[in-house]
């Protein structure tokens, strides 16, 4: 592996710790997956056309192999490519035609797949989001963004109290919670009072994801950047929700 190659990875490490969780619904066995993908690209050359950190989208989602019955257990489920073209092009922002590369398809057939995973979201994961911001202008773009994915809002807490207060009250299906929540508090420390109560899948939301994607220490599975879109949440409640149900089957 050239200098350059192994310099670019290392910085591109946080993105594909982000990816690989997303996709094995794990911080460990999403990590693990990142460790494995950088072996076995230092054994072979560098792939023509893609930036280490596409390189390392493209050794994740050939290195994952799921389980058998990890599929999600609804009737509009998503196929493994549908998933990783989703949050490929919305959790990681890269384009459809990159896309394509890392999973050495077609951009015509990515682009096929994209529009009917689109489709089926619609009709995949609805459930009740409580959600943990301090400022009360972000937490109303966010409960509307909610609210046009198809999900209920359980709530809506602005400090570390508040969202342990309503969790316990509502049982939320689905925890979105900000990092900072100023003077309120801390969003994981709310997030970790929670999930001592109940079982309960979590995304993140920060616009400083690679603080939270060190591999040193127990951290989130689902990490969104603000600013973000319906789709992004979209796709990143499905899999949260979807890899909950299935660690819980």
């Amino acid at each position: 592996m050239s200098e350059s190659l192994r310099d670019g990875l290392i910085q591109a490490l946080p993105y594909g710790r982000r990816y690989a969780r997303a996709l094995t619904g794990s911080q460990p066995a999403g990590d693990l997956l990142v460790a494995e993908s950088l072996r076995g690209l230092s054994l072979q050359r560098p792939m023509a056309g893609l930036s280490p950190l596409q390189q390392l989208y493209w050794a994740i989602s050939r290195q994952y192999e799921p389980a058998s019955h990890a599929r999600a257990p609804y009737a509009s489920a998503l196929s493994l490519r549908q998933r990783q073209l989703l949050l490929l092009t919305t959790l990681e922002e890269v384009g459809v035609d990159v896309a394509a590369q890392v999973l050495e398809i077609s951009s015509d057939t990515a682009r096929s797949e994209l529009e009917e995973a689109q489709a089926l979201l619609h009709k995949g994961v609805q459930t009740s989001v409580l959600i943990i911001e301090d400022e009360p202008i972000i937490a109303m773009d966010i409960e509307q963004l909610v609210l046009q994915c198809g999900h209920k809002v359980a709530g809506v807490a602005h400090t570390q109290a508040d969202a342990v207060q309503i969790a316990l009250k509502t049982r939320p299906g689905l925890v979105l919670a900000d990092i900072n929540l100023g003077v309120g508090g801390d969003g994981m420390a709310a997030v970790m009072e929670i999930t001592t109560g109940f079982e309960v899948p979590v995304i993140y939301v920060t616009a400083y994801p690679e603080r939270l994607l060190t591999g040193e220490t127990m951290e989130p599975c689902f990490v969104i950047t603000k600013p973000f879109d319906p789709l992004t949440l979209a796709v990143a409640t499905y899999q949260a929700v979807s890899s909950a149900s299935l660690t819980q089957a």
